[in-house]
């Protein structure tokens, strides 16, 4: 997966600097971001602290690495499965 240019603490400042009000456009052009990545952001991250960003990374990756070990378990008991039945 492609990683973010920004830092969580970047995407931190970056979100409460338009909360406080400046318009998107120009905060967009200031941090040399597109406005479709800070409305990402936006609904990912809106009311988070950097705390809660970061655990929420550390979960998606532990899911990452679950969802790959059951992939490759899921793969072996199916050759298994052909094994047993003859189709080697």
């Amino acid at each position: 997966m492609k990683t973010s240019r920004f830092s969580d603490s970047q995407i931190m400042a970056i979100l409460k600097q338009a909360k406080s009000g400046m318009p998107v456009p120009e905060l967009c052009r200031e941090n040399g971001m597109s406005s479709p990545s800070f409305y990402k952001w936006r609904a990912k991250f809106g009311g988070m602290d950097t705390s809660m960003i970061k655990r929420m990374k550390e979960l998606e990756d532990k899911n990452r690495r679950l969802k790959k070990m059951y992939a490759e378990e899921r793969l072996k008991a199916e050759l298994r499965k052909e094994a047993l039945k003859g189709k080697w």
